[in-house]
C-alpha cells in the first residue's frame, strides 16, 4: 500500500476539525474542501490548504466526487479521509480514490458494498454464525413473499430499507392488515432516500438496548474490538446520547458480543475502523443489526475509556502498518458520556433551526471535551445536518461523568439560535437515565409534549432580564457621555428613574417596571409580583444576580435593542421588549439588506432572485410569538439574494433578503 504525507478531508464542520486535529499532530499536511456557505468555517481556517468545491447544496459540493478528486489533484493530496457521513460509506467513491492513485482512509470498496446493504450483510452474518434477528432478507421483493414471511416471523415486525439507515424506509407493523401499506410507504421512502426500494423484514425486538462494538482490523490479519458503546437514547432512530461502557454490560456478555463483532469483521476481510451494531434484549440476548464501515460520531467516548486516538489508528492502518496491539492490550477505564448538541427546536417537533451564533463559549472543566466546528458569528445554514457540536464528559464512575456533563452543558454560553441543550440536560437528569435503565423507548416514555414545550418565563427571570436590559441600555448611553458621577447613576433631577418593558409570557403580555434604588439594587414590578434584584457581578455574557435573597448564575446576550437572550441552568429564554420592537418596526429597515426582526419561522416566501420589487412588496411572512409578521420591501430594486427558506426557523438579525436598489 502506498505511503502518504498529505490528507484531504472530504467533510466539513466538527468532523473535519476532529480528523485534522490528529492528522496535524502527527505531522501530516491537511487539505480542506468547502462550499460557498462554509467559507468562514473553522475547518477551512485550520487546514494547511483549502479548496472551494461549489455552492452550498451538498449535491453540488460535498457529495460531488469529481470536484473533491479534482481538489486532491490540484493540491497534491495523497490520501483522502472521508470522515463520517457524506461519502464515507460510498463504495463508488472509495473505488474512484483508488483509481486516481489516492489512499482511501477506510475499508475496501467491496466491504462497503457488502455491509451497505442490510439484506446482503445479514445473509453474510448468518453464514458467519453471528446472532441475527429472525427475519426475511431474500431477493424476492413481492408483497406475497413479505406477507408469507411475516406469518412465519410473527408480529410485531420491523420493515427496513436494505440500502440505508437513520430511520428512513423503516416501519413498525403490529398487525398483518397493516403490512401492505407499510411496505408501500417504506419502499417509496427508501427509493427517494437511497435510490433503492429493496426491503427486509425483522422480528421487532421491543424496547431493546442499542449496543455497538468498535472494531479495528489491519491488513496483516489482526482484528480487535475496543469495547462497546450504549446508544439507546434515540429520537426517530437517531442517536442523541451515547456512553461507554454499556451500563448493564458484564464481562461475560462483553466477551460474547466482542467475539461476534470480531467474527463479523473477519468474515468479510475488513480493514480499518468499523462499528458492529447489536440489539440487546432484557434477557441478555443480542442480535446483529448492521455494520457501519466508518468511524462513528460517538467515537470520543471510546477514546476516553481506552486512552486511544481512533483517528491515529485509522491513519496507521491506512499506511499499511500493523495495529501494534492485541485484544489483551485493550483496557477499559472509567466512564464517558456524549450528547449531540443540535440547532433544533424541541418545542416545534425538533424542527432544525438556522441563524447566526452570536455567543459561543464552551465550558471548561476537568475531563470535559467539546468536538465542535463552529465559531462566534458563524451562520448555521439550512443546507447541512443541524448538529453543531458534541459534548463529552469522562469520570471515574458513570455518575461522575453524568454530573460533569450536566454542569458543562449548563455553563456553556451559546446564543443566537435555538438548540436542544435544555432537552439534553433533562435527559441526563431523568431518574431512569441516572439508574442506567434507558432503552430505545426512553424518550417516548419519559417525555410528554408538555415537557418539550417552550418554557414560560416566571417573575424572577423576567425581573433579571429587565434589569440586564436596563443596564445594557444605560451603559450604551454612558459610553457616549463625557462624565457621570457614579453616585448619580440611574438617577435624575426628579428622583429615581422608572423604565418600562413589555414581555411575552406564554399567551400573556406582562408589563415590567425597573426602578433603581440608592443602594445599587433594583425594585422590579413584574405583573403582580414585586421583587428586589441585586447584580452582584456582570461580565460580557454572564452575571451573578440575587433576587429576593436567592442567587442566580445566568448567561445573557443582547443582539438588538429589543431582544435579550437569557439562560439559567441551561434553560434558554428569549425576552423581546415589545415596546422597543414596535418602535423598531415603525422605523423600518434602512436599505436593501433585510434581516429578521425577531426569532421565528418563515411560513411563506413570495419572491425569487431576480424579481423586481417596490416599496411595500411582501417578501415573506415570519411567524413569531404566536403572530404573523409581514416582511416588506422598503426600497425599490431587484432581489439579489433569497436566504429565507419556507418552514425554516430564523434567529433575530438573520439575513433574509438582499435587494439591489435602483439607481437614482
Amino acid at each position: 500500500m502506498r505511503k502518504f504525507n498529505s490528507i484531504l478531508v472530504a467533510n466539513r464542520g466538527e468532523i473535519a476539525v476532529r480528523v485534522m486535529r490528529t492528522a496535524k499532530s502527527l505531522g501530516y499536511r491537511t487539505v480542506a474542501v468547502y462550499s460557498e456557505a462554509d467559507a468562514g468555517a473553522p475547518h477551512v481556517a485550520m487546514a494547511d490548504e483549502a479548496v472551494l468545491i461549489g455552492p452550498a447544496p451538498v449535491g453540488q459540493s460535498y457529495l460531488d466526487m469529481t470536484r473533491i478528486l479534482k481538489a486532491a489533484e490540484e493540491t497534491g493530496a495523497e490520501a483522502i479521509h472521508p470522515g463520517y457521513g457524506f461519502l464515507s460509506e460510498n463504495a463508488e467513491f472509495a473505488r474512484a480514490c483508488e483509481k486516481a492513485g489516492l489512499v482511501f482512509i477506510g475499508p475496501t470498496s467491496e466491504a462497503i458494498d457488502l455491509m451497505g446493504n442490510k439484506a446482503a450483510a445479514k445473509r453474510r452474518m448468518i453464514e458467519a454464525g453471528v446472532p441475527c434477528v429472525p427475519g426475511y432478507e431474500d431477493k424476492d421483493q413481492s408483497d406475497e413473499a413479505f406477507i408469507s414471511a411475516s406469518e412465519k416471523i410473527g408480529f410485531p415486525i420491523m420493515v427496513k430499507a436494505a440500502a440505508g439507515g437513520g430511520g428512513r424506509g423503516m416501519r413498525l407493523v403490529h398487525a398483518a392488515k397493516d403490512l401492505p401499506a407499510a411496505l408501500s410507504s417504506a419502499k417509496s421512502e427508501a427509493l427517494n432516500a437511497f435510490g433503492s426500494d429493496e426491503l427486509i423484514l425483522e422480528k421487532a425486538i421491543i424496547e431493546p438496548r442499542h449496543v455497538e462494538l468498535q472494531v479495528f482490523a489491519d491488513s496483516h490479519g489482526n482484528v480487535i474490538h475496543l469495547g462497546e458503546r450504549d446508544c439507546s437514547v434515540q429520537r426517530r432512530h437517531q442517536k442523541v446520547v451515547e456512553e461507554a461502557p454499556c451500563p448493564v454490560m458484564t464481562e461475560e456478555l462483553r466477551g460474547k458480543m466482542g467475539a461476534a463483532a470480531i467474527e463479523a469483521a473477519r468474515s468479510i476481510g475488513y480493514r480499518g475502523a468499523g462499528t458492529v451494531e447489536f440489539l440487546l434484549d432484557a434477557a441478555g440476548n443480542f442480535y446483529f443489526l448492521e455494520m457501519n464501515t466508518r468511524l462513528q460520531v460517538e467515537h470520543p467516548v471510546t477514546e476516553l475509556v481506552t486512552g486511544l486516538d481512533l483517528v491515529a489508528l485509522q491513519l496507521k492502518i491506512a499506511n499499511d502498518d500493523p495495529l501494534g496491539m492485541t485484544q489483551e492490550d485493550v483496557r477499559l477505564s472509567g466512564h464517558a458520556i456524549e450528547v449531540r448538541l443540535y440547532a433544533e427546536d424541541p418545542a416545534q417537533d425538533f424542527l432544525p433551526c438556522t441563524g447566526r451564533i452570536t455567543n459561543w463559549i464552551p465550558a471548561e472543566g476537568d475531563d470535559v471535551r467539546f468536538d465542535a466546528g463552529i465559531v462566534e458569528g458563524q451562520e448555521i445554514s439550512p443546507f447541512y445536518d443541524p448538529m453543531i457540536a458534541k459534548v463529552i464528559a469522562y469520570g471515574e464512575s458513570r455518575e461522575v461523568a453524568r454530573h460533569r456533563l450536566i454542569e458543562a452543558l449548563k455553563r456553556t454560553v451559546l446564543f443566537g439560535l435555538t438548540t436542544n441543550r435544555g432537552f439534553l440536560i433533562d435527559i441526563l437528569a431523568k431518574e431512569k437515565f441516572a439508574d442506567g435503565g434507558a432503552t430505545t423507548a426512553f424518550i417516548g416514555e419519559e417525555f410528554t409534549e408538555g415537557d418539550l414545550a417552550d418554557a414560560v418565563p416566571d417573575a424572577p427571570s423576567m425581573a433579571m432580564a429587565a434589569v440586564l436590559q436596563y443596564r445594557i441600555e444605560r451603559d450604551r448611553t454612558l459610553a457616549n457621555t463625557v462624565f457621570v458621577t457614579e453616585g448619580l447613576l440611574d438617577w435624575s433631577n426628579g428622583g429615581a428613574l422608572i423604565t418600562h418593558y413589555a414581555y411575552q409570557a406564554g399567551d400573556e403580555k406582562v408589563d415590567v417596571a425597573v426602578s433603581p434604588q440608592r443602594d445599587g439594587s433594583y425594585l422590579v414590578a413584574a405583573g403582580e409580583a414585586e421583587l428586589s434584584v441585586e447584580v452582584l457581578s456582570q461580565g460580557a455574557s454572564t452575571a451573578l444576580i440575587r433576587v429576593d435573597g436567592r442567587r442566580h448564575h445566568v448567561q445573557f446576550a443582547a443582539p438588538s435593542d429589543s431582544l435579550l437572550e437569557f439562560a439559567e441552568s441551561g434553560k434558554a429564554l428569549r425576552f423581546t421588549n415589545l415596546i422597543a420592537l414596535a418602535a423598531s418596526a415603525e422605523a423600518g429597515p434602512a436599505g436593501g439588506r433585510i434581516t429578521a426582526p425577531m426569532h421565528g419561522t418563515i411560513i411563506e416566501v413570495f419572491v425569487s432572485e431576480g424579481d423586481q420589487v417596490e416599496p411595500g412588496t411582501r417578501l415573506a411572512v415570519l411567524e413569531a410569538m404566536k403572530m404573523q409578521h409581514d416582511i416588506i420591501a422598503e426600497v425599490p430594486g431587484v432581489v439579489q439574494l433569497v436566504a429565507a427558506v419556507k418552514a425554516a426557523q430564523v434567529a433575530v438579525d438573520a439575513l433574509l433578503f438582499e435587494i439591489e436598489t435602483a439607481a437614482e
